[in-house]
């Protein structure tokens, strides 16, 4: 999580009103992929990360700062991009409080069958994004 969290500073600049988030993904203890946000309009740090996978990859895990989107606005749900990766286990290190999202791109992975954690490193998470959260959607 710590290397999601130093990739997700690297969106500070550029994500908008889009909070800053990181991700990686891992193999096998191997980090294959990292994220962060890019510009409003453009990939979320997921889908960042899962576009640098190999096709065919099995057994990923993601580590996520805060709560895949569940919902579609100028980018598509990320949470259904995790699915649609076939990831087999989140780690997320805070809960979005959006409330077009709140705990619901949590249930959305656990309905597909993943594996969540959540609350990894979430008070230096939510220092990270404390400006960010809360903001109007």
């Amino acid at each position: 999580m710590k290397i999601a969290i130093e990739e997700g500073r690297k969106a500070v600049a550029k994500s908008g009103d889009n909070p800053p988030v990181g991700c990686v993904l891992v193999q096998d203890g191997v980090l294959v992929a990292r994220g962060h946000t890019d510009s409003p309009g453009k990939a979320h740090a997921e889908a960042m990360a899962i576009s640098q996978l190999s096709v065919g990859m099995s057994n990923v895990i993601a580590f996520v700062t805060l709560e895949p989107c569940s919902f579609s606005g100028r980018t598509p749900s990320c949470a259904q991009a995790l699915i649609d990766a076939g990831i087999s286990e989140v780690y997320v290190g805070i809960i979005d409080p959006d409330p077009r999202n709140n705990g619901k791109g949590i249930d959305k992975l656990g309905a597909a069958g993943i594996r969540v954690h959540v609350g990894i490193m979430g008070k230096e998470i939510s220092e990270e994004l404390e400006a960010y959260l809360g903001r109007a959607p």
